[in-house]
Parts: structure tokens; sequence; C-alpha cells
């Protein structure tokens, strides 16, 4: 078998760029169509869509090229860089450009034809951010009588807010997410206003147990425009997070309401504004945006659950997410009720403080070694590793971006069969103390619970070897009820108990929908989360994409932002220029605009 040369590399791609662009002019949907390969994937992030989506197939490429090819007009497609081949299939930088901007893409192509497309809008045509030569001078090189200094003009700005001037977006939620998209729409120049009912930026990591670090690796979880430091943690403490999320969002000038509360917020179908009530600083304020985000991370509400003997249980009893940390507890008896990520810093750290932990696993949990996911799951993307490599956090987020979800987990079972391999060791131990472990539905592990679910997994740093050892103990099954001094399990298994920590997990982000706009609207919109892998916790049908993240929503402008710090930082762009285009008067026709297929 010959190799390919490097010029035939480029020449396919050339090749195809060129026909494809040729049969777009020409409105040929068909040729068009024709160039894919009969099982291919072509994921759009807006460009194309105004909505984040994936076609399926030749049918489903032309089906998209129908809706959409008129208003979107695209030419310009080109290589940004030199090909690589492997394994048969062209991997290809590309760009092109659209009536309303300018995008960028990775196309992989087979001998068949495109197997997988991915299409980004990057900007907006006139509305381009102010960076390099287009930045702000800062100041005014001429002397005027009343010239407001730099500061004056955002004390101004700041006071406007909200009463002599309306925000076109208001943000509810001031964490990570909330804050990545305040900046993104600030440099767009959209009118916005983020909401935290926390005193300062960054609490809401400064108030969970202070054992708390990051799972995911420094490279993982840059904001927008603002990398962190070379000698920033691979993992950073919540208190530095904290801390920088503070600083960012003044250094970003995000326009940001803390000690704040959203009471409620009502949709008027025929001015097509909020009215969203907001008590601030002992009052009440009325804002009216044009769009609500309900930023609020990839969860709802806490599950706190509702069990016999909770009123008559003498001891403390707290969600994870109020957890203080494990100063009040040393030569405490203490059951933690969950086995993921939360239980298991909590046990490992009330462990460490003294405390006599029984950890309560209801169901099998999948647990991966850090060190092994920075390695062989991350380390390729998202490492020093990458960085030396040319992999910049822009160019892995892309990368990751241009696999379909629909077979991402054909990509992730490999890496965790090596997992599997190198920690066999590790798993014997756990298992053997009766720990119940999974590696996934299909055996694709860790990546693809978290977009399924979003639970149901823990990364190791230390806690799973408590388990393994028994210096944690573990006992299995549901809570059937509590007495003054125990946690007592189905099958009458009592837990003696000083402290109860429900690591029970979160619902679907409707739920705030629920309760600051109304049931119905909640219902409307649907669950948010999930691909409808119809896996445990995931029901089908299929959807394709993150199920009402960053897109539009049935709920006419309403939309959802969070995630991780990734999905928080690479996904801001997109629902910062589907805003911004709406703020211009742009036309943003919906393509395949997201179903509710699940409402509670």
């Amino acid at each position: 078998m010959t190799h390919t040369t490097e010029l035939t590399v480029r020449q396919r791609v050339d090749d195809w760029l060129a026909s494809f662009e040729a049969a777009l002019r020409a409105r040929d949907v068909p040729a068009a169509a024709a160039l894919f390969a009969t099982d291919c994937y072509w994921r759009d992030l807006v460009a194309f869509t105004w909505n984040i989506t994936t076609v399926e197939g030749r049918d489903g490429v032309a089906d998209l090229l129908i809706a959409t090819l008129d208003g979107t007009d695209p030419s310009g497609f080109e290589v940004t860089e030199e090909p690589s081949e492997a394994g048969g299939v062209i991997e290809a930088w590309i760009r092109f450009e659209t009536a309303a901007g300018r995008g960028s893409g990775l196309l992989r192509l087979k001998a068949e034809g495109a197997w997988t497309l991915l299409t980004t809008l990057r900007e907006l045509k006139g509305h381009e951010e102010a960076q390099g030569d287009r930045r702000p001078q800062g100041v005014e090189h001429e002397l005027t009588e009343g010239r407001q200094s730099w500061k004056e003009r955002r004390e101004q700005e700041a006071a406007a807010l909200g009463r002599e001037e309306q925000p076109y977006v208001v943000v509810i939620g001031g964490g990570q997410g909330g804050i990545a998209l305040g900046a993104r729409l600030r440099q767009l120049g959209v009118p916005a206003v983020v909401i935290d009912r926390n005193a300062r930026p960054g609490d809401q990591w400064r108030g969970r147990y202070k054992s708390l670090c990051l799972h995911d690796p420094v490279w993982y979880d840059h904001l927008p425009y603002l990398p962190f430091p070379a000698n920033w943690p691979v993992f950073a403490p919540k208190d530095k997070i904290g801390d920088w999320l503070e600083m960012y969002t003044k250094v970003m000038e995000v326009p940001y309401w803390s000690s704040s509360s959203v009471r409620s917020a009502t949709f008027d179908r025929t001015s097509k504004r909020w009215s969203v009530i907001v008590d601030r600083d002992g009052g009440t304020v009325e804002l009216t945006p044009a769009h609500v985000v309900f930023a609020t991370g990839m969860s709802g509400k806490p599950n706190y659950p509702q069990l016999p003997g909770q009123d008559v249980f003498r001891g403390d009893q707290q969600h994870s997410s109020g957890h203080p940390g494990p100063e009040a507890y040393a030569g405490k008896r203490v059951v933690v009720v969950g086995s993921n990520n939360s239980a298991f810093d909590i046990s490992g750290a009330l462990w460490e403080h003294g405390a006599d932990v029984t950890m309560v696993q209801r169901s099998s949990t999948h647990i991966v070694k850090s060190a092994t996911l920075m390695d062989i799951g991350l380390g390729d993307l998202y490492s020093e590793r990458a960085v030396a490599g040319g992999v910049t956090t822009d160019k892995a987020d892309m990368i990751f971006a241009s696999i379909p979800y629909r077979i991402m987990h054909e990509f992730q079972i490999p890496l965790y069969e090596q997992m599997a391999e190198r920690d066999a060791e590790f798993y014997a131990r756990l298992e053997k103390a009766g720990f119940r472990h999974d590696w996934g539905a299909d055996g694709s592990g860790l990546f693809m619970k978290y977009l399924r679910r979003g639970s149901g997994y823990y990364i190791d740093v230390g806690a799973a070897d408590l388990v393994a050892d028994g210096r944690v103990k573990l006992a299995h099954g549901q809570v059937d009820h509590l007495t003054e001094d125990a946690v007592v399990l189905e099958d009458g298994t009592e837990l003696p108990a000083d402290l109860v920590v429900y690591a029970t997990g979160y619902g679907s982000m409707n739920g705030w929908v629920a309760d600051l706009v109304d049931a119905p609207t909640a219902e409307k919109v649907g669950k948010v989360w999930g691909l409808g892998s119809d896996t445990p916790k995931d029901p089908g049908p299929w959807e394709g994409e993150q199920r009402n993240m960053w897109k539009p929503t049935q709920q006419e402008n309403l939309w959802f932002h969070g995630g991780n710090l990734h999905q928080s930082r690479h996904y801001s762009l997109y629902l910062a220029l589907q805003l911004k285009a709406r703020y211009e008067g742009l036309p943003t026709p919906v393509y395949r605009l997201q179903e509710s297929h699940h409402t509670s």
C-alpha cells in the first residue's frame, strides 16, 4: 500500500473544499450532500443554523442546507494550516465566511467523502470585538472641559444600570458560567448584567468545604481572554479559584450585581421583554431585558431527600452543597449518603479530621484515578505536553467539539480500556472491599457519563483508597428512615450517626425556571442537560446535543448556560454571538429548535 504524499493530502482537501463551495454557490444541495460519506456527521455551532446542532447522514446534510443555504450564503472555504493524515482519515483546519460572519472549523475526510465536519461562527461582520488593532485607546488625547476619566465613566455606567439604562440581557447566576458570558457580552458591546446572591464573585467556591480543589487540570479550565498564569497550580484550590473569579470580574469590567436575588421573571409576549424583579440594596429593582439567561451551573436545585425520621434525628443534616467542612466533626460518627465526587471528597476530608465515616453507596459508580485521566484521557489536548505540541486551548476546544456525540463513545472506550489496564490492581482492591464499580453503560467512562447524566463518577484524588482499605466504611442500599441517632437502610442495617451528609446530587436546571418564572414555562422548556442516549438517567429519544444548553429553547428569549469551566469558556462565545446578533437586529432563523421530550 502506498502512502499518500503531503501534496496529495493538501490537494484532496483543496479539491473537496472547492467542490463543496461550488455546489453551495450553485445552490446544488444534492451535489453538496454527495461530497459527504454515507456515514457522516456535520456539527454546526451557530454558523449555518443559528443553533447548536448536529445532522447525520447525507439526508441530514441536505436537510440542513435546504433550510439554511440561502440565508447563510457561505463562501471562502480554505485551509488554515497543512492538513494531516492518519489511519486513512485526513484532518484539515478550515475557515469560511457567511453573510453574517466569519467562521472556522475542522474537516475529516475519508476516501468516500467527508466523515465529520465542524463549522463554528467566530465573529459577526461589522460587530467584531475590540481586539488587536481595534482595541480601545483608553484615553482621549484631547483636553476638554468636564472630561471624564475611565473610572468616572464606569461609575456613571454602573449607577445608571437598571435605572436610567436597561440591560438587554440579564444573566441569573454569577459563578464561572455567568462571569464568562458576562465578559463575552461586555466585549461585544451587549448591555448586560450578571446577578448573584453572594456577597462577592467567587463566593460560590469560597463557601464550599475547605479541602475542595478542581478535579480538572489548569489547561482545561482557562476563562475567556485571560488564561491562568504559567505558574498556576495544576489543580486549583477552591479559594484560589474564588479569588481569580473576583479579580477577573473586576478586570474584565463585567457588570455584576452581588448580594442580589432574583425574585421572579415574567415574559411579555407582546413587548418581547422580560420583567425581572430583583431584591437589591434593601429594596426592589425591576429590570426589563429582552433576554434572560439561567447560568446556574449544569444543575438545578440540590436534591435533598425527604425521609421519615428526619424530624427526630438529633444530629446535623446537610446537603453536600451546604457542608461547611470537617472541622466540627472530629471524633463524630458521619454517614455520607452517595458515592460520587462530592461524597468522596467530603468523606476524605472528614476522615482526615478524625471522623468515623461510613459511605452509603446506592448505585454503582465509575472511578478513574486523577493522574491516569490526566495522562490518557486529557493529555493529548489539555496538558503541558499538548501545549508543547502546538495544541492551544482554543484548538483543543475545537478538536473536542468536532467529535459528534453519536460516535464520541467510540473514541472514549479505548482510552478507558487503557486506564483499566494501567490501574488494574487499584480496581481489584476497590472491588474486593465491596465497592460497586462500573465503566459506564458501554464502557466509555467518565466523559460520556458527564455528558449524558452529569453524575455517577469520581475522579480519584486519594479518597478511593480509604474505601478500598476500609478506613472509610462502606454500606449499600437505599436509606429507609432516620432514628434519633442512626440512619437505617432498607435491609434494616443501622448506621449510628451524629451527622448525615446527603451527597445526592441536583435536579435539572429547569427547576430554577419553575421557581422564578412558573411551572408551565419549565414544562414547556423541558429537561436541561443530557444527550438522549437511552442510558441510565439519560432517557431517549436521541437529541444529538446537550438538551437546551447554549441555544434557543421552546421559551422565547430564555437561555441556559453553564457546565464545567471548559464548557463555560468555549460555549460562552456561541451564546454571546447569538445574543449579539439579536441585539443588532440581524436575521437569526433557527434551524431545528430544541424539542421538549422530558418535562420534569
